[in-house]
């Protein structure tokens, strides 16, 4: 039976990996995804029918760690013989202390969500902004080089790396945009380096950092391209609107990383604006393409994990 047929337990947990659980599972487990809670990750459902499609024999299972398990769990897989594993919240920032070596764009970000053992090696990476750019090249069809962004919930996780990335990528302009003003404050101190120069003349400054209120987001928007939803709010019918609907236009270009349910208000009322959208099923398919070159150095097998995605969905 292929890994991405067979009935997967919900998780397992510290003492699964040390009291031989996993020892006799079949194909053999190889990969992880670290979390608390994790029952939820779809990670198992996009990684299997890569690694059937690629011929590889192993398979990718949840553990449900706790963040006081987290670095003896990590010894215990690369003990197992594991090519490396995955970390989700609440461990992404503490993965980044428990790395022998850190890739450069993972140290930018601040936070490691792929770990690749080399030898005795632990070495962390973060696919979480490099999907975010592949999946808006996909949905969109532009670079983010050529964008005017605005990000909602640029305080941290996500936000904090998309907005981080977006800097990278040298976009047109960035407002990070956050219920707690001095988290995104204390973000664009960070992000200003990368819009020293002046390419962009205009009313704004390249780089600004503004509170979550409908004035002063009104002061902006007219001047966005894309807009990012990089918060959880819109996964439930009774949250309420993030934006006004009559700020969302024609040539906005709207991108919610919330993906269940697929279509939220803030998408809903972007589409009957004429605007452009996209959920953030694409950025989990690239994050997850991204960690899967990042252990195997080769191109991971694309349209298997849409259809596991798809599958699960």
């Amino acid at each position: 039976m292929s890994p991405s047929q067979m009935p997967a337990q919900e998780s397992y947990t510290l003492a699964d990996l040390k009291y031989g659980k996993i020892r006799d599972l079949e194909p053999p487990a190889k990969l992880a995804v670290f979390g608390d809670p994790v029952a939820h990750s779809l990670s198992p459902q996009l990684h299997n029918p890569a690694l059937s499609a690629a011929g590889i024999d192993a398979q990718y299972i949840r553990l449900h760690i706790s963040e006081a398990e987290f670095s003896e769990a990590l010894r215990t897989i690369r003990e197992l013989g594991f090519f490396g594993a995955n970390c989700t919240i609440p461990h992404k920032f503490n993965a980044i202390e428990a790395m022998d070596e850190v890739d450069e764009l993972a140290s930018k970000l601040g936070a490691v969500n792929t770990v690749v053992f080399e030898g005795e090696k632990m070495v962390g990476f973060n696919s979480d902004g490099p999907g975010f750019v592949r999946a808006v090249r996909e949905e969109f069809g532009v670079d983010l080089h050529d964008l005017r962004v605005l990000i909602l919930g640029a305080g941290g996780g996500a936000g904090r790396a998309v907005a981080t990335q977006c800097a990278v990528e040298g976009c047109e302009r960035l407002v990070l945009v956050n219920r707690t003003p001095e988290k995104a404050e204390a973000l664009k101190e960070e992000l200003l380096p990368y819009f020293a120069d002046e390419r962009l003349q205009g009313a704004h400054d390249r780089l600004d950092a503004i509170p979550w209120e409908e004035g002063a987001i009104a002061s902006q928007i007219g001047d966005i391209d894309l807009i990012v939803n990089a918060s959880s709010r819109g996964m439930k019918r009774s949250d309420a609107p993030l934006l006004p609907a009559h700020f969302l236009a024609p040539h906005h270009l709207v991108f919610d990383m919330i993906y269940s349910p697929p279509r939220t208000r803030l998408l809903a009322d972007a589409a009957a604006a004429g605007g452009r959208i996209a959920n953030g099923l694409s950025m989990l398919l690239h994050q997850g393409a991204i960690s899967f070159e990042c252990w195997f150095n080769r191109e991971a097998p694309l349209e298997a994990m849409r259809a596991g995605l798809r599958s699960a969905l």
